[in-house]
């Protein structure tokens, strides 16, 4: 968040650039496109709640202020660094106890290579690698290193309608904090252009996570929908729900995107 308001205030800071601004929110999957060299695109989640219930309580889940900065360095690759500067939790069990833990979250680090169509037009292709950095403390952030890696598949279906395919393959981080194990996940959805400056984005995730403390499969439908007022802003609202017992319940959230 920070980064993004003394980007705001920096004389001359603003400029044009030559690509669509393609912004990773919102939607559960990535884009292919990369940002252009010599350009920085800040993303920030202004709130993100997530509410998962079991049969013995609820958790609920808020992250303030969640900002991905990206940095075009050349006509195919980006750096990325992502942050999360808050998070809170409440637990609340069947019996009505109430556990509340605030923290920040964790540090990624990552690398965005096209290798296919940088800009996101046609049949678009990317590697993006990434790494998380244990700053923060659980249960906001892991407790540990992470590592990742997603390659994200677009492709322009019509003038308006995109398709999009996003797999990823993670060394997550044990539930204990001890270890770490195999995750997985794909994301499948399609973005349409309701006009120039709206588009609406819906999409499905299947996650499977190999936890040694209780393997899970998970089902997730998103909804979510962007409004770029000019070429370098976009705000966005989305919603998640759970399609089966192991997800979230459901999910909402918004932010705003800028490109400088």
């Amino acid at each position: 968040m920070s980064a993004w308001l003394v980007l705001v205030m920096v004389p001359g800071a603003a400029v044009a650039q030559g690509r669509d601004l393609c912004a990773h929110r919102p939607g559960l999957g990535t884009p292919a496109c990369t940002v252009d060299p010599g350009h920085v695109l800040i993303e920030t989640g202004v709130a993100d709640w997530t509410r998962a219930d079991s049969g013995d309580g609820r958790i609920d889940t808020i992250q303030i202020g969640s900002t991905l900065a990206r940095f075009g360095v050349d006509d195919a690759t980006e750096l990325e660094l992502g942050w999360t500067p808050y998070g809170d939790q409440r637990e609340r069990t069947a019996t009505g106890d109430v556990a509340h833990m605030s923290r920040v979250g964790d540090v990624t680090v990552g690398m965005k290579r096209s290798i296919v169509n940088p800009d996101g037009h046609g049949l678009s292709f990317a590697v993006l690698p990434l790494v998380t950095l244990p700053v923060g403390r659980t249960p906001i952030g892991a407790g540990d290193w992470g590592a990742g890696l997603t390659a994200p598949l677009t492709y322009d279906l019509s003038n308006s309608v995109q398709l999009e395919f996003t797999p990823e393959v993670d060394a997550a981080v044990d539930e204990d904090g001890q270890g770490h194990h195999l995750a997985y996940s794909a994301v499948v959805g399609a973005e349409w252009d309701v006009v120039e400056t709206v588009e609406l984005i819906g999409e499905v995730q299947a996650i499977r996570d190999r936890d040694p403390g209780g393997r899970a499969t998970m089902y997730l439908a998103g909804l979510s929908a962007a409004w770029q007022p000019g070429k370098r802003w976009q705000f966005d609202i989305g919603t998640a729900a759970g399609l089966n017992h192991d997800a979230p319940t459901v999910r909402v959230y918004g932010g705003i995107a800028a490109l400088f």
